[in-house]
């Protein structure tokens, strides 16, 4: 049994996107999903707006946020406090860690956000975005490679900034989500993969799911 969750989805409260919080929610079950994460940047402000945990239809709702470093983006998962922007990534790498949260790099070849390669190769690094919806397929190709050259787990998500964009691309688990609690857990057993989600209504995105 699996379970896809949109790991990258932005709101309103991003200036970057018109996706409401409504629209999510409204959305999220007929796309196939089975859960969402809102990571809006900079902040866990959605957590004001809405309850985290089992909607109403089943839907999981969980809050993260994309961390903006002077390295790139990340995507943060957990019980993590407000982090600092435009700060040195292994500093913030470092902070997430010691909140027992999980940082995943965001779209890492991503034309002038790209993550410095140097991190990977420290160890750093211990998940990385190797779908996302607003990639060019060069750009996924290159983070993908990051797995075999690095064991780095990879996940997908959509980086919806509008409804159309919504799960777009995924992240199958292969256990139950219930709370950001069973989200790091499933992140610390890595049993899971990025993918392109067949329910989404792109027709290319479907044609790339069946060629995974």
């Amino acid at each position: 049994m699996s379970f896809l969750f949109d790991l990258h989805v932005h709101t309103q409260i991003s200036s970057c996107s018109n996706l409401t919080i409504r629209d999510i929610l409204e959305k999220s079950r007929s796309l196939g999903l089975n859960g969402v994460c809102i990571t809006d940047h900079n902040t866990m402000q959605a957590g004001n707006h809405v309850r985290e945990g089992i909607q109403d239809d089943g839907l999981c709702v969980l809050i993260g946020q994309e961390c903006s470093t002077l390295d790139g983006h990340f995507l943060v998962f957990g019980a993590v406090r407000k982090l600092p922007s435009f700060m040195p990534a292994v500093d913030v790498l470092r902070m997430v860690q010691d909140m027992g949260a999980v940082a995943v790099a965001a779209h890492p070849f991503r034309a002038m956000q790209e993550i410095d390669e140097r991190l990977a190769e420290a160890g750093l690094i211990e998940y990385a975005e190797g779908i996302n919806g607003g990639n060019t397929s060069r750009e996924n190709a290159l983070a993908k490679a990051w797995q075999d050259k690095y064991q780095i787990p990879l996940t997908g998500g959509s980086d919806a900034h509008h409804l159309s964009d919504l799960g777009r691309a995924v992240t199958r688990f292969f256990e139950p989500i219930h709370s950001g609690e069973d989200l790091i857990k499933a992140f610390k057993s890595k049993r899971f993969e990025p993918c392109y989600n067949p329910f989404s209504g792109s027709y290319r995105h479907w044609l790339e799911a069946l060629r995974l």
